[in-house]
């Protein structure tokens, strides 16, 4: 008897599993769906149906729970299209930065550094660089990092050409990458690129 009741049981699960799982336009059932719907406007999501969901609602306003367009806006839309010709800023307020990899002239003659060059901007910088750098250029910036070693040719900062080049081209190269140089505008944020160019002038400025 015992048997047959737990084969029963098995069986009624089986069939409940079943119940709840999606097939072609069907999405299936949700364990406890409150959980699974934000309160929030979701930019991405976007269910018209003002009783969508009524069954579950937990939230005692006048739609149902899977509602989630906003009525505010034409169109109910949550996302809306910004002013025409805006161009959207970093939380630091500055530009998108949009100069060709190969226009290294144009970012030494438009570019200015905007932070100081106080003790701690430059000690900063000189950590970022011990992070990023210094694996090619070296602790003094004379290419003979563990890495430059092996590859050989990499300048030293404070010899020839690379001893003139300006904060612009400076940025440029750490944003866009030069030569055997890969860019690292995704793995260092603008404001420590700045801060490296800072320190990176400071090796510039070494005596041979």
């Amino acid at each position: 008897m015992n048997k047959q009741i737990n084969y029963l049981v098995f069986f009624i699960f089986l069939i409940a599993i079943y119940s709840c799982s999606a097939k072609k336009d069907y999405p299936g059932l949700e364990y406890a769906p409150n959980m699974y719907h934000a309160v929030p406007y979701e930019p991405l999501k976007q269910i018209k149906d003002k009783d969508a969901g009524n069954w579950v609602n937990s939230d005692n306003d006048i739609y149902g729970e899977y509602y989630s367009s906003n009525p505010n806006n034409p169109h109910e839309m949550n996302m809306r299209i910004p002013p025409a010709n805006t161009v959207k800023r970093t939380k630091d307020g500055w530009l998108p930065y949009r100069i060709p990899k190969d226009s290294f002239e144009l970012a030494a003659r438009i570019l200015i550094n905007p932070l100081d060059s106080t003790e701690q901007i430059i000690e900063q910088g000189k950590a970022l660089y011990e992070v990023f750098c210094i694996a090619c250029h070296g602790e003094k910036g004379q290419g003979d990092g563990l890495v430059g070693q092996v590859m050989k040719g990499v300048p030293a900062y404070n010899v020839g050409r690379v001893k003139e080049v300006n904060e612009g081209h400076i940025f440029h190269v750490i944003t866009m990458g030069k030569g055997r140089m890969y860019s690292h505008g995704s793995q260092i944020k603008p404001t420590d690129r700045w801060k490296i160019v800072k320190y990176v002038q400071t090796l510039q400025n070494q005596p041979n």
